[in-house]
């Protein structure tokens, strides 16, 4: 058997060349393999919101949501209609901003969504969801913070899933699986380098099986390393975003690794997001991570679900370019959206403030860098959440 000292073990991971992980436990030198806990790092390439789509479309019985195109051209006169379209040869996109702008003094109505009324959203009506059992019951009765709503089940058979993000954008065009909003976002976030997210995990004692971790989300500030064909390279580095000499995000979670697969607790987490020209910084309240690490550990994959601030996600949206191809309605959501916030009450007026909600993830490991002087969050130096 050929050993590599641990210098050589990184250079290698940086060019690309992956060895098993049995490998390298075997030839760490003595003093690397005496130590008695390591890091992981990855960096997430994919954030896709968790959509259950059936064939034909069962969960949506009344059909697709109205977009906000068609919903301004259905409001204007036929001679109005072909003046404006020039009867319909006017693309979607060279027309969406007429289309947008209907309000009563011609206020754009995603930026300005309560300034006219809307017929009602169509919602998702199904019984299947992804996710994940939030608030600890299956009958979705309120609790001290969560506002009644009706549970899903999952497509596992599991009960009492919550996931109101679903049941508001299901049935619009553009949110279902592999939609537009999602898939430019994507993209974006690849070409860009910008509200990439970063997790260390931190006190593992065994990359397959660790009873003890720490799990911290940063913001890389570092753009992808990419291979040949474009995808992220294994083992790269990733310098942390700091502010004032501080990582400007940190939050984490106590966590454990059974068999290859990382859970965290739940806590409220701050991630940094990039999509669609928009830029947020969402807490989801309640944050868990299921993180399952490939058996080489170069790559991962898993979910995350909490409760989404509904206020920053209507932001996101209203923010968007592009709307009459995502197929959404500004004012119609935002309706919607207030009707079917079910997590966090508003001590002032009672109505739910976040949706719960779900996504898939997938990362590549990752050497993450952080500014001197600030060091990784381990047990000892990272509260651990409910």
């Amino acid at each position: 058997m050929i050993c590599f000292g641990l210098s050589a073990v990184r250079t290698m991971r940086a060019v690309g060349l992956v060895l098993p992980m049995a490998v390298l436990g075997l030839c760490q030198p003595a003093a690397a393999a005496a130590a008695k806990t390591t890091t992981l790092g990855f960096v997430v390439r994919d954030w896709f919101t968790a959509i259950y789509n059936s064939k034909f479309i069962d969960e949506c019985p009344e059909g697709l949501a109205t977009s906000n195109d068609e919903t301004w051209w259905r409001g204007l006169s036929k001679a109005d209609r072909a003046r404006l379209t020039d009867n319909g040869l006017i693309q979607n996109l060279n027309r969406m901003p007429t289309a947008m702008r209907r309000g009563p003094n011609g206020e754009n109505v995603c930026l300005n969504p309560t300034v006219v009324q809307d017929p009602p959203m169509r919602v998702v009506e199904g019984k299947y969801s992804f996710g994940a059992n939030l608030d600890g019951n299956t009958d979705g009765q309120a609790s001290a913070k969560t506002c009644k709503h009706d549970n899903f089940t999952h497509p596992d058979g599991t009960p009492g899933i919550d996931n109101q993000m679903y049941r508001l954008i299901g049935c619009v065009y553009g949110w279902r699986r592999g939609g537009l909003p999602e898939l430019n976002a994507h993209e974006g976030r690849g070409t860009s380098g910008l509200g990439m997210t970063l997790i260390e995990i931190t006190g593992v004692t065994d990359p397959r099986n660790s009873p003890d971790v720490t799990v911290s989300f940063y913001r890389s500030v570092d753009q992808f390393a990419l291979d040949g064909s474009g995808r992220p390279l294994p083992y790269s580095s990733y310098n942390v975003d700091v502010a004032k000499d501080q990582p400007r995000y940190g939050d984490s979670l106590k966590g454990a690794i059974k068999n290859g697969v990382l859970t965290t607790a739940r806590g409220d987490v701050r991630l940094p997001f990039y999509g669609n020209y928009n830029f947020l910084h969402p807490t989801i309240r309640d944050m868990d991570l299921t993180l399952e690490i490939a058996a080489d550990g170069s790559t991962a994959k898993g979910s995350v679900s909490g409760y989404y601030n509904l206020d920053e996600f209507l932001y996101y949206v209203g923010g968007m370019v592009g709307h009459t191809s995502t197929g959404d309605n500004c004012p119609a959501m935002y309706v919607a959206g207030h009707q079917l916030a079910d997590g966090y009450p508003d001590p002032k007026t009672g109505e739910c403030t976040h949706l719960s909600s779900a996504f898939n993830i997938g990362a590549y490991s990752a050497f993450i860098i952080h500014p001197e002087g600030s060091e990784p969050k381990t047990a000892k130096t990272a509260a651990a959440k409910p």
